[in-house]
C-alpha cells in the first residue's frame, strides 16, 4: 500500500469524521506495528479561548482581530516566532500588530521529518523519504534543529495562511453577496472594491465556511510581508522582562534544587555527607539516585550550598580519560579501516607514484555554553506529572521523563518554554528525567537548575576530531586527486541511540552492517570540481559523550577543507580566491559569494604581511564565504574585521537573516579562538564562562553581512555562518604571520 505522509484534511476542520483518530503526539514502538492500521489523518488540537475561532492547525482569529500563531519550533533566539507567523501573515494579508505567537502542542502535525533525518542520518538516512516523513509523524518527532525551521514548514505556513485567507473571503462574500473569489485581503481587512471588513468580525462565520479542493497561493506583489525586515514578536517580551524562561517558573509550595552528577564513564555515587546538607538554612531534602545527587531547598542558592556542604564522592571510572588519551585514540583511529563515504574517480591511479601534498588539522571538545543552563520545572499531582523547561524536542522529553518516572506518555504534559540559547544542548533531556524523579519523591513542584558547572562537566561536547588530508598538483596547479581522513567518533550513532531509545526502526537501522558515520564527516566533501577524491571516516572512541552543536560536523570539515585549499593555494602559487574560483564551475551560487566577499572586503591576494584570509562553505541549501583580517597580538588571536556574502534562497524576514550570520560569525569566532575544554580524570576542565576566552563587545571584530538575492527555495542560515569562519581567520593568520595553525582552538598552536 501507499505510504503517504499523513496530512491535515482541510476539509473536515469544522465537522470531523469522529471515527477520525486524533493523535496527542509521542514515539510509538516503531514499524512493527502494521502500516495499514496506521492513521493516515491527524486533526489539530490547538486550543481556542474564548472569542477565538479555529483554523486548523496553524492559526487562531479573535473577534477583535488578533492572530495567534502555533509555533512548534523552538525559539532559542533564531527568530522562529518571527518567521514563521510572518509567512501565515503574508498569506493571509494579516496586519502585523495584530499577530501574535504561542507553542504548538505535542501533535504529529508538527513533525519535522526534516530534522529528524539531518540529526539522526545513519538510523533514519537510508530510509526512503517517504518513509522517513511517515515515521517522524508516526513518532511524533516534533524537533528543532539543522536549520530546517523554514525549509521544512514554509509549505505548511503558506497554505495554512491562504486556507484561512480563503474562508474570511468566503464568509465576507456572502455577506455582501458577490463572488468569493474577487475579494482579496489587506491589513486585516477583507476587501472588495470600496468594502472591507475586519478578521475578527468574520472570523466566526468564516470558521464554518467550507474550502475548495483546490487553495491557491497569493500572487503578486503588493501588501506582501514575505521579505520585509519586520520587527521580532518576542523581542518586546524579552525587552521588559515579561517573558518566562524555564527559570522564571512560579508555582504554589514550589521548592529548588540543585545537583551533581558522576564524571564522564562507568561511575556511581559513592559517599555523601548528610549531616552537613542538613546545617544549612532552608535545607529540605537529600536525593539520589546511582548517578547523580541532588539537594532540594527553600530557595537554588540553599540546594547549591547544601550539595557543596555533601561533598559528594563518584566511584572513579576504570577508563581514565584525560585530554591525552583523547589524542591518542584519534591517532589510533588513523590506524583502523576507515569507511569511504565518498568518492569519485579513480584516486588510487591518480595518487600512484604521485608526489603528495599532505596537512594533518585536529580540533578539541567545543562547548554549548549557551546563556541558560539546563533547567526544568516540574510538578507531580493525581497521577499527572507536568514539565516546563526548553527543548529542542518536546516529544522525545516527554517520553524520557515518563519512563523515568514509570508513568504512561498520556500522563505527562509538556510546556515548551523560550530557550535562552541552546546551540543543540537542549536536544538532550537529562535535566527533564532528574527534575521528574525529584518532583515525585518530594511531592512538591520543584525546579531544577544545573549550576554553570555542572552544565559544563556534563555537556554532550562537540566531539575533538581529526584530518589527515592529502592531494595531488598537476603541472600547473591544478587539484588532480583529494584524500581526506577524518577521524572522529560516532556521534550520529550516539545521538540516535541516546534520545531515540529503543525504537524498533531505529535499532534495525543501527543494528545494519557497515561501519562510518555519515554525520561525523559531513561537509567534507569539498565543493570543488575534483576529478578523483575519497572521503573516508575513521571512527574514534574518545570515551567522553558527544551531541550534536551548532552545524555539527560542518564545523570541524570545513576547517580542515578550507585551511588545506589554502595551503595548496600557496603550494601552487596562485591567489587563494582565484585559486577556489577554478574549481567552482559547477557551483555558481557559491563562487558569486567568494567573489562578493572578496569585493566588499578589499582582498588583497592573501600576500604576505595582509592579515587577510578567505574561506567558503555550503550546506543546507545555502552558500556563503567569509573573508577575515586577523593578527596575532602577543600571545592572543585578534580578530579585526569579518565579511561575509551570503546566498541562502528567498528570505522570510532580512534582519532575521542578518542577525543569525553576524550570531554565527561570533559563535565561529568564539570557537575558533576559545570555547573548548581539557579533560582531566573524566571530567571537564572548564568550569565558568570566564575561562572559555569567549569574544566580548570590547573585541568583537567589525562586521560586514550582504545578503545576496535570490529567488530560490530557502535554504539553512542559523548555523551557515559557523563552518567558515574559524578557517577564514587561520588563513588571515598565516598571511599576517608567516605561520599556519592547523588546531583550533587556535591559542592552542601558539601556547
Amino acid at each position: 500500500m501507499a505510504l503517504d505522509l499523513p496530512k491535515l484534511d482541510l476539509s473536515k476542520l469544522k465537522k470531523p469524521d469522529r471515527r477520525t483518530l486524533l493523535i496527542g503526539g509521542g514515539v510509538g514502538a516503531g514499524l512493527v506495528v502494521a502500516w495499514a492500521v496506521w492513521p493516515r489523518t491527524y486533526l489539530p488540537n490547538l486550543t481556542a479561548a474564548p472569542g477565538e475561532s479555529l483554523f486548523g492547525a496553524w492559526l487562531k482569529i479573535g473577534s477583535d482581530g488578533h492572530i495567534v500563531v502555533a509555533v512548534p519550533q523552538c525559539e532559542e533566539g533564531q527568530g522562529v516566532y518571527t518567521a514563521m507567523p510572518q509567512i501565515i501573515a503574508d498569506e493571509l494579508g494579516a496586519d502585523w500588530k495584530m499577530v501574535g505567537v504561542e507553542p504548538a502542542p505535542l501533535n504529529p502535525l508538527y513533525a519535522n521529518p526534516l530534522a529528524a533525518a539531518s540529526l539522526f542520518e545513519l538510523a533514519l538516512g537510508g530510509l526512503p523519504q517517504q518513509l522517513q516523513r511517515t515515521y517522524a509523524a508516526r513518532s511524533g518527532l516534533m524537533l528543532t534543529g539543522c536549520s530546517t525551521s523554514i525549509r521544512n514548514f514554509e509549505d505548511q505556513l503558506r497554505h495554512a495562511g491562504a486556507a484561512a485567507r480563503l474562508l474570511l473571503c468566503k464568509a465576507a462574500a456572502s455577506r455582501w453577496g458577490v463572488d468569493w473569489q474577487s475579494c482579496g485581503t489587506a491589513g486585516g481587512f477583507v476587501i472588495h472594491g470600496k468594502q472591507k471588513l475586519g478578521f475578527g468580525e468574520l472570523a466566526g462565520e468564516a470558521a464554518d465556511e467550507s474550502l475548495p479542493s483546490d487553495v491557491p497561493l497569493r500572487s503578486g506583489d503588493a501588501n506582501r510581508l514575505y521579505g520585509q525586515p519586520l520587527p521580532r514578536l518576542d523581542a518586546p517580551a524579552k525587552v521588559d522582562g515579561s517573558v518566562n524562561y524555564a527559570a522564571d517558573i512560579r508555582l504554589p509550595n514550589m521548592v529548588f534544587a540543585s545537583i551533581r552528577q558522576g564524571p564522564a564513564g562507568e561511575t556511581e555515587l559513592a559517599k555523601l555527607d548528610r549531616a552537613a546538607a542538613n546545617q544549612v538554612p532552608g535545607m529540605l531534602a537529600v536525593v539520589t539516585t546511582s548517578q547523580w545527587v541532588a539537594a532540594v531547598a527553600e530557595s537554588w542558592w540553599a540546594a547549591e550550598r547544601a550539595i557543596d556542604a555533601m561533598r559528594p564522592r563518584f566511584k572513579t571510572p576504570d577508563e581514565v580519560i584525560n585530554s591525552d588519551t583523547i589524542d591518542a585514540a584519534l591517532t589510533a583511529a588513523f590506524d583502523g579501516k576507515g569507511a569511504r563515504i565518498a568518492s569519485a574517480g579513480d584516486l588510487r591511479a591518480d595518487f600512484k607514484g604521485a608526489k603528495l601534498v599532505t596537512a594533518e588539522y585536529r580540533v578539541g571538545l567545543a562547548l554549548h555554553a549557551p546563556l541558560e543552563p539546563m533547567t526544568c520545572t516540574a510538578s507531580y499531582a493525581d497521577g499527572r506529572l507536568t514539565l516546563w523547561l526548553p527543548t529542542q524536542a518536546p516529544g522525545l522529553a516527554r517520553t524520557a521523563a515518563a519512563r523515568a518516572a514509570g508513568l504512561g506518555e498520556a500522563a505527562v504534559f509538556i510546556h515548551a518554554t523560550m530557550a535562552g540559547g541552546s546551540y543543540g544542548a537542549k536536544l538532550e533531556h537529562d535535566v527533564a528525567e532528574q527534575a521528574a524523579l525529584i518532583a515525585m519523591k518530594i511531592g512538591r513542584p520543584v525546579q531544577l537548575t544545573w549550576p554553570r558547572g555542572e552544565d559544563f562537566r556534563h555537556d554532550r561536547y562537540r566531539p575533538a576530531a581529526a584530518g589527515r588530508l592529502s592531494a595531488k598538483l598537476d603541472g600547473k596547479g591544478r587539484i588532480t586527486g583529494w584524500l581526506a581522513k577524518v577521524a572522529a567518533p560516532d556521534t550520529g550513532r550516539e545521538l540516535a541511540k541516546r534520545l531515540l531509545g529503543s525504537d524498533a526502526v531505529v535499532a534495525a537501522s543501527l543494528a545494519m552492517p557497515g561501519a562510518g558515520d555519515p554525520s561525523a564527516i559531513a561537509g567534507a566533501t569539498p565543493p570543488y570540481a575534483i576529478p578523483n577524491l575519497g572521503v573516508d571516516h575513521h571512527p574514534a572512541q574518545i570515551g567522553v559523550p558527544t551531541g550534536y552543536w551548532r552545524s555539527g560536523a560542518h564545523s570541524y570539515t570545513a576547517f580542515f577543507t578550507e585551511s588545506f585549499i589554502d595551503e595548496l593555494a600557496h603550494v601552487a602559487e596562485q591567489d587563494a580566491l582565484t585559486f577556489r574560483m577554478a574549481m567552482l564551475g559547477n557551483e555558481p551560487r557559491l563562487a558569486r559569494c567568494l567573489q562578493m566577499a572578496g569585493q566588499l572586503g578589499g582582498w588583497q591576494g592573501g600576500q604576505p604581511g595582509s592579515g587577510q584570509g578567505i574561506a567558503c562553505h555550503m550546506f543546507r541549501g545555502s552558500y556563503i564565504a567569509v573573508m577575515a583580517e586577523a593578527r596575532l597580538a602577543g600571545r592572543e588571536v585578534k580578530v579585526d574585521r569579518l565579511v561575509a556574502a551570503v546566498d541562502c534562497g528567498r528570505v522570510v524576514n532580512p534582519d532575521l537573516v542578518k542577525q543569525q550570520i553576524e550570531g554565527g560569525l561570533i559563535f565561529g569566532m568564539a570557537a575558533a579562538t576559545g570555547g573548548a575544554t581539557g579533560f582531566s580524570e573524566n571530567v571537564a576542565d572548564v568550569r565558568d564562562l570566564s575561562e572559555l576566552g569567549l569574544p566580548t563587545l570590547a573585541n568583537c571584530p567589525d562586521i560586514t553581512v550582504e545578503i545576496i538575492a535570490s529567488g530560490s527555495d530557502p535554504g539553512g542560515v542559523s548555523e551557515l555562518a559557523v563552518p567558515p569562519v574559524a578557517p577564514a581567520i587561520a588563513n588571515a593568520l598565516q598571511a599576517a604571520s608567516g605561520v599556519r595553525f592547523r588546531r583550533l582552538p587556535l591559542l592552542s598552536d601558539i601556547e
